[in-house]
């Protein structure tokens, strides 16, 4: 039997775990990429990555995500929870917001499908045991409940209203130890800018160092950004079929990690057969090859032209 591990909050923080409608309930996932969400190929990827190479490097720490949906990045993350390490989830799910911005999100985002039924459902389609869940406001963490220093990543992925994520990442730097990673969904979409105001303000006025740029996610460090970029790289992303490119903001090296758009289909051409005949045969015969072509093509134009 799992053991869910939930933390009482402070009223009126403190949500009760809703009792689900069998009716309305999921069936468990077949897959991870079955979950409903937006975590795409080359961030669950990065993750992966980066995750293992903490991994190999005996790094260990805890792992917090703020923001979980319906547990697509959270089933990831707890495949690389070591022995000893916790993954902590904090998530409204089908509680009601503290204001009525973020309450107005929630309905227009997400209120008729996210519930903490189907976070746990899908979780443990993949984990034996539930992570710890806080279901409560991501900014119920600054209370300290997070040891200083004790993880080693943090996802941050909750509201996109720049109040709440520029507190997240504070919340994020204190949870991180000196080399801990830290990942930011939304960062430049054009319906999130509060999210990216806060993240380029952490960048320029509150130490936090540019790792990796993906076209959903900032990863960033407030330790040796170079050393995440050597770990980073070490993998042969291009032979994977990715594209790898550097930029520099205010003279610190940023990595871009992106898969290359699929090839648009080409016009279509003339049959191979028909281009060697018109290619051997004389140029008058092509020419008049050509002019034929050109005359049935135009009664076939004529004749779909509906009559009146």
């Amino acid at each position: 039997m799992s053991r869910l591990r939930v933390r009482a909050l402070p009223a009126p923080l403190e949500a009760a775990v809703p009792v689900a409608d069998p009716a309305t309930v999921r069936p468990a996932p077949l897959t991870r990429d079955a979950i409903p969400g937006w975590f795409f190929r080359v961030d669950q990827e990065a993750f992966g990555h980066l995750l293992a190479a903490q991994t190999a490097a005996g790094r260990t720490g805890d792992i917090l995500e703020l923001g979980a949906y319906l547990g697509r990045s959270a089933v990831l993350l707890g495949d690389h929870l070591q022995p000893g390490e916790r993954l902590t989830v904090c998530d409204l799910f089908d509680s009601e917001a503290g204001d009525a911005e973020n309450a107005a999100e929630m309905t227009m985002s997400y209120r008729k499908t996210l519930t903490r039924t189907a976070f746990e459902a899908n979780y443990l389609a993949f984990h034996a045991e539930l992570p710890e869940i806080v279901q409560a406001p991501t900014s119920v963490l600054a209370d300290g409940r997070i040891p200083a220093g004790s993880c080693r990543f943090v996802h941050i992925d909750a509201s996109h209203l720049y109040e709440h994520v520029a507190g997240d990442i504070e919340v994020a730097r204190a949870a991180l130890a000196d080399e801990g990673l830290v990942a930011l969904d939304d960062y430049r979409s054009e319906h999130t800018p509060g999210v990216s105001a806060a993240v380029w303000q952490a960048v320029f006025t509150g130490g936090l160092k540019p790792v990796l740029l993906t076209p959903m996610k900032f990863y960033g460090t407030w330790g040796d950004a170079e050393a995440a970029q050597r770990t980073l790289l070490a993998r042969d992303w291009r032979a994977e079929g990715y594209t790898v490119d550097e930029d520099a903001i205010a003279g610190a090296r940023v990595v871009r990690l992106n898969r290359p758009a699929a090839a648009a289909p080409s016009a279509p051409s003339r049959s191979a057969p028909r281009r060697l005949a018109l290619d051997l045969l004389p140029p008058i015969a092509t020419r008049a090859v050509r002019r034929a072509l050109r005359t049935a093509r135009a009664v076939r134009g004529r004749s779909r032209v509906p009559s009146a």
